[in-house]
């Protein structure tokens, strides 16, 4: 029986059609990139869920998203694209009680590096609104409410290659902080910033080895 897995992620776990309705996406088949990403089939995650037996019940990614609050340019997604909003929209709706899920894939951090969002102090545990838009204290915010929401389910943090040490470090130390998987590639192929057909293999590739 296939396990029913979910993605909370950014433009690398977007495809057009298999996001949520008004998400902004990346991949398409248009391929304006160049990446050679042109179907989904070449997608990390389907070549994952291929591989191991997933059921991909909803792909929530969002090309652009952050983790936390302050986005590109300094504009506030609070309740628009971040990470920690999403997650809280599915909870209010009551995603998780109309699902069982098994599998958790987070890929964030990327684009909380690229916007230069504010770093704030690693290691706080974020307990008011304000210290959200500061990216380290949201990063471990978010994923202590995703272990607090799915308690039972294995959770993977991806860790994408070329951000800011500060944030590849405080993903994979607040990973294991709040029991949580962190997976770490040794390279990712990409094309403008952006994973193509063997980056995708990449990826699918160091994520099946910490499934395994």
């Amino acid at each position: 029986m296939k396990s029913k897995a979910i993605i909370i992620g950014d433009s690398y776990s977007t495809f057009e059609g298999y996001i949520p309705e008004g998400y902004f996406v990346y991949y398409t088949k248009a391929d304006p990139s160049q990446s050679g990403v042109t179907d989904v089939s070449q997608t990390w995650w389907s070549l994952l869920a291929a591989e191991a037996e997933l059921d991909i019940v909803l792909n929530n990614s969002w090309s652009g998203s952050t983790i936390g609050y302050t986005g590109y340019d300094n504009s506030d997604c609070s309740r628009s694209s971040s990470f920690i909003y999403r997650l809280r929209e599915l909870k209010e709706k009551g995603f998780f009680d109309q699902n069982e899920i098994e599998k958790v894939f987070v890929f964030g951090g990327t684009n909380d590096s690229w916007s230069n969002a504010p770093l704030g102090e690693a290691g706080s545990e974020a307990c008011e609104e304000k210290d959200l838009f500061f990216v380290l204290p949201a990063i471990g915010h978010f994923l202590k409410e995703l272990k607090q929401t799915l308690p039972r389910a294995d959770i993977y943090c991806l860790i994408n290659t070329e951000i800011k040490p500060e944030i590849a470090e405080c993903l994979h130390r607040e990973a294991l902080r709040h029991g949580i998987t962190p997976v770490s590639f040794e390279q990712i192929d990409k094309v403008c910033g952006h994973p193509t057909l063997k980056g995708m293999q990449d990826i699918k590739n160091g994520v099946l080895r910490a499934l395994k």
